[in-house]
């Protein structure tokens, strides 16, 4: 059952509905109506941590002395942690409770915060990226599940409401929208930008700590175990939609995981703009567009949010490659809005569909997967464009880019939405597991 800390009554038996105090139960919701607030500005502030170095690249390069490569692969780290995370751990709070994985969530990237700062070359770059990656792999699909759970016991009249995975969304890609911000602004404005960004965050996420500790958990422990955790089971006939949901997130993080790593490579070379803070607001627009686009679509049924996602993605990928032919920077923000608000729309829709084919046991571990897809296509794309820039144009580079990731998106949708979400009441799929 949730621990002491979570229970009020500290393990003294409750009287029976009947004779509780009317006001006990409006106390119960009232707990999990804030947890959930707090959850989510948890949730946001450890990704806003790790979009942040974004506007910081350029001052990155010239204290290490790298390139435009080694900076995709310093961004490409944090991806690697994120995915050993995601794989090894991200299935732990279907068993051991969501608030015990977020707080050494927030512990790690505390951790990851002050390598920054007390590290400052390049292997304390990279070592402090894998654990800021590390800290998003047990904070992403947790929170993500968290949500829902706090949602439904503060509001057990409307389970399956479509809030949850909304601010769920909109924290995670909201909180990539302020990170680059942030920093953008402490680069342009204040002294030691690279020590003070990291203090800002830091601050940040021990506040949140904090809050998180005051937050009930929503996860029974000492319920019997049928048999081994089961990380990954998907429900019956469900695999190639998971696989379809896999890679519309990919091809969402595909285009933001670009703009974080060599956006400001982009704006310096070829818009010929030096403004720390002009790179952190074109991260800003990108992804605050993908959380906008979520909040005033989101209740759309699932076909047609996927259907716009798939227009509004490929035409912002051309626009992106337009301005680079046409060098002018509000096309080029225009273009980075565009793109990220239909790659927002496909990640909501992919982050719903990988949830709707989960047994609800292994909840968390399914969405664990998918972000462990998601988080590589954010970071192995931005390598692989990095090599392609040594053998032809930033102009070419882009078309190819824009036209494997939209004719991938496409084709992503058309089989998310044939395929159809088999029902709850299903036995789940037992050959369909992860370990």
């Amino acid at each position: 059952m949730p621990d002491a800390a979570a229970d009020p009554t500290h393990g003294i038996p409750t009287p029976a509905p009947a004779d509780r105090p009317p006001s006990a139960p409006a106390r119960r919701r009232a707990g999990h109506t804030t947890g959930f607030w707090f959850v989510a500005a948890a949730f946001s502030v450890l990704m806003a941590f790790g979009t942040a170095p974004t506007p910081l690249w350029p001052l990155y390069e010239a204290r290490d002395h790298f390139g435009a490569t080694m900076v995709t692969v310093a961004y490409a780290s944090m991806v690697v942690g994120a995915a050993a995370a995601f794989l090894g751990l991200g299935h732990l709070s279907d068993r051991l409770g969501r608030r015990r994985v977020i707080v050494p969530a927030l512990l790690v990237g505390l951790v990851a915060s002050v390598v920054l700062i007390v590290w400052q070359d390049l292997p304390g770059l990279i070592a402090g990226r894998i654990l800021n990656g590390v800290g998003l792999g047990l904070m992403a699909s947790t929170a993500t599940t968290y949500l829902h759970d706090l949602h439904d016991e503060a509001r057990p009249d409307r389970t399956g409401s479509v809030l949850p995975g909304i601010v769920a969304t909109a924290a995670n890609l909201g909180g990539l929208a302020s990170g680059p911000l942030v920093a953008g602004a402490a680069a342009e404005w204040l002294p030691v930008p690279l020590v003070t960004a990291q203090a800002i965050f830091t601050l940040a996420m021990a506040v949140c700590l904090v809050l998180v500790l005051c937050t009930p958990e929503t996860v029974d422990r000492e319920l019997p175990a049928a048999g081994p955790p089961t990380r990954f089971v998907l429900r019956p006939g469900s695999r190639r939609a998971f696989g379809a949901a896999g890679a519309l997130g990919a091809s969402a993080f595909a285009i933001l995981g670009l703009i974080s790593s060599l956006g400001a490579s982009v704006l310096h070379g070829t818009l010929h703009t030096d403004s720390h803070l002009v790179v952190g607001l074109a991260a800003f627009l990108m992804f605050g567009s993908a959380a906008a686009a979520q909040l005033v679509l989101g209740r759309l049924p699932l076909h047609r949010l996927l259907t716009v996602g798939a227009v509004g993605f490929p035409v912002g990928l051309v626009l992106c490659a337009v301005s680079l032919y046409h060098p002018v920077l509000w096309l080029y923000l225009v273009a980075v809005s565009l793109s990220g608000s239909g790659s927002g729309l496909l990640f909501k829709g992919g982050l719903e569909r990988a949830r709707s084919v989960a047994e609800p046991a292994s909840r968390a571990g399914v969405l664990a997967v998918f972000f462990v897809v998601a988080y590589l296509g954010m970071g192995l794309p931005s390598v692989l464009f990095s090599i392609a820039l040594r053998h032809f144009t930033v102009q070419t580079a882009m078309i190819g880019f824009a036209t494997v990731l939209s004719c991938g998106a496409v084709v992503s949708v058309a089989v998310a939405l044939r395929d159809r979400t088999p029902g709850a009441g299903e036995l789940p799929d037992r050959s369909a597991r992860l370990s």
